[in-house]
């Protein structure tokens, strides 16, 4: 449960400060959001580190198909943008490749 609560709020950080940076940089939001976005960027840097598996690179490219689910997640739900038939195809195609690269026990 905690490798999951991890994933979660790692996602959340990474989306949430890129988003925030986003709507800085490319909607004319005021300065703070731009250091609230690096801020939350930062946080997702340090909440990764807490994770278990003891390979850097595992655990990134496992980060990377989670956040492409919860970017579609957000996009949905912030954005009120619909995922499309090829966005879930392609999120439970991610959800299965961290699953193979995660579950197996590798001694």
């Amino acid at each position: 449960m905690l490798i999951i609560t991890l994933f979660l709020l790692a996602g959340l950080a990474e989306i949430g400060g890129g988003y925030l940076i986003w709507l800085w940089l490319r909607d004319g939001k005021p300065f703070y959001y731009g250091i609230a976005g690096g801020v939350a960027l930062a946080l997702y840097g340090v909440i990764a580190t807490f994770q278990s598996f003891p390979s850097f690179g595992r655990v990134y490219a496992a980060y990377g198909g989670v956040f492409i689910i919860l970017s579609v997640l957000w996009g949905w739900g912030v954005d009120r943008k619909t995922p499309d038939t090829y966005d879930l195809i392609g999120a439970v195609i991610c959800l299965i490749g961290v699953s193979v690269m995660l579950l197996p026990s590798r001694g």
